[in-house]
């Protein structure tokens, strides 16, 4: 129905072994499930790309609590994620590299918060002059995301990028190298050597360089950011908890990467 967002055939061949069982198939009970999957994600997927609020889905759609119930139930299940780190490693596979990466490169991205996001859970970017939330993300060589952690946008990036390293080592323990700019040097370098096991090799702007430069490495992270921000959802952050933002974070990389490999199938 909606070019952008629908699910095509070839990506609903792609997606459906990979969601969560109906709660009445798991052995304790319960309605089956009333509305069709894939125009479940049909609805998950137009919300995320065009930016809307839950009650603003179309009436073709099925009710937007429901829908909204299922997004919810599927973050806590951490459903999301396991798609999307399905569809990674089948799209290295299908580059030609293994399903486990080697290195990585990290940035964070600061995105003001919507009046939905509670106090709580948002802060002030000085640097960026943003109020808001943080996102902080780890992807490998292909831009492919790893990792993603969701913070107050005040935070500093030392603090959190300790996280950050943290759940990218817990989840993949072959990565030995990962690139970062200049904001991650000092004794970071250091404590992720010592703590982690992982090289960080800062890239940094030459002093003579004006005007943009592509730096090596970085573009690639930076080029994410942007397949991220073509989902309007993730433009602005209107989620009321971290891990839903970090949820609509993993739904347009899933997007991105089905559509790829519906594309090449």
């Amino acid at each position: 129905m909606y070019p952008s967002s629908s699910v095509t055939d070839a990506q609903g061949a792609l997606l459906e072994p990979l969601l969560p069982p109906p709660g009445n198939a798991t052995g304790h009970g319960g309605r089956p499930e009333k509305h069709c999957r894939r125009l479940i994600l049909d609805a998950i997927f137009y919300v995320v790309r065009g930016g809307i609020a839950w009650r603003q889905l179309p009436s073709e759609f099925p009710p937007a609590m429901t829908v909204y119930a299922i997004f919810a139930r599927w973050v806590r299940a951490g459903a999301w994620q396991r798609i999307h780190d399905a569809l990674r490693d089948r799209l290295r596979i299908h580059d030609g590299r293994g399903p486990l990466p080697t290195a990585a490169i990290i940035d964070s991205q600061s995105v003001p918060g919507a009046d939905t996001v509670g106090r709580s859970s948002r802060g002030y970017d000085t640097g960026k002059k943003i109020n808001g939330r943080k996102r902080h993300i780890a992807v490998d060589t292909n831009g492919l995301l790893l990792a993603v952690v969701v913070t107050v946008a005040g935070i500093e990036d030392r603090d959190a990028r300790l996280r950050l390293l943290a759940s990218l080592r817990a989840r993949f323990s072959t990565i030995s190298l990962v690139w970062a700019d200049g904001g991650y040097a000092g004794r970071f370098v250091t404590w992720a050597k010592n703590v982690l096991a992982l090289v960080v090799e800062v890239v940094k702007r030459t002093d003579d360089a004006t005007g943009f430069t592509v730096l090596p490495r970085r573009w690639v992270v930076e080029r994410t950011f942007a397949w991220i921000s073509k989902h309007r959802r993730c433009v602005r952050d209107y989620e009321t908890r971290p891990d839903h933002h970090e949820a609509m974070v993993h739904i347009a990389m899933i997007v991105t990467m089905s559509r790829r490999l519906a594309r090449s199938a």
